[in-house]
């Protein structure tokens, strides 16, 4: 349905919205399956996603009807599959301009894709790409982030939403119209080329980035700092003179 408060050229312009679904990134792709063409930008909205996935099969909890469950396609076969993390990157950064004017500058990215304000967890992320040969042809990127919701169960750590930091809530729709705006238009840079505008943008924004602070991997707890994400998406931590490269599945932060 066309819906007019989504001012872009595409993302958003078709939005469906569902009651109660499963993951609505499961729901894009049984609809992209069934081979109903789906315009680029459509976006899936759920009220209520009761098995939300984030990233490592990670669940994702969300009260129903309080904060954002929503999925996006995008078709980025202009992207070779050597540069996937450069979508990542486009779609973080989509989120934070979108937050930034309410929140400022302790609204960060947390390596590869978590959005926080402070220590706190205010959403997430999950990128599904469809690969032929060596392009991207279609991208799901299923976006959770707490928006009304007062409380979360002790087994959620570091959550936080919008309602609890500024006190009020918020039109669910308004936010996601100024979310898919701004992704639109981090994902136009993208599509013109402009991969290095954005991986510094992405770089500067990142949670921990040149801070001392404690980490985990390959059994070992060691104290570290971020120095830079690689094209490829991995993450430069120093040690010392020592410098060691990791992907997602290799580190931890242990921020709590």
């Amino acid at each position: 349905m066309q819906n007019n408060i989504f001012s872009g050229l595409f993302v958003g312009q078709n939005l469906i919205t569902v009651k109660q679904v499963d993951s609505t990134n499961n729901f894009l792709k049984e609809s992209l399956s069934n081979s109903k063409p789906l315009a680029e930008g459509t976006v899936i909205m759920a009220e209520s996603q009761y098995a939300g996935r984030g990233q490592q099969q990670s669940r994702w909890h969300s009260q129903a009807g309080k904060n954002l469950t929503f999925s996006i396609l995008l078709k980025p076969v202009f992207l070779p599959v050597w540069q996937q993390f450069d979508l990542t990157r486009a779609i973080s950064l989509g989120i934070m301009n979108a937050l930034e004017p309410l929140l400022g500058g302790k609204l960060k990215i947390k390596w590869p894709n978590d959005i926080y304000y402070a220590d706190g967890k205010l959403g997430g992320i999950l990128i599904e790409n469809m690969v032929q040969g060596n392009q991207i042809k279609n991208s799901v990127i299923g976006i959770g982030l707490n928006i009304n919701q007062d409380n979360f169960p002790l087994d959620v750590p570091n959550a936080v939403s919008l309602k609890q930091i500024l006190h009020r809530d918020y039109d669910l729709k308004l936010i996601l119209s100024e979310i898919c705006k701004n992704i639109e238009a981090a994902y136009l840079n993208l599509k013109a080329g402009r991969f290095e505008s954005v991986r510094k943008a992405y770089l500067e924004r990142l949670y921990w980035l040149n801070e001392d602070k404690m980490f985990k991997a390959r059994g070992q707890v060691f104290a570290g700092m971020i120095k830079e994400v690689k094209d490829n998406g991995l993450l430069v931590v120093i040690n010392g003179s020592d410098a060691s490269e990791f992907n997602q599945k290799e580190i931890e932060f242990l921020n709590k």
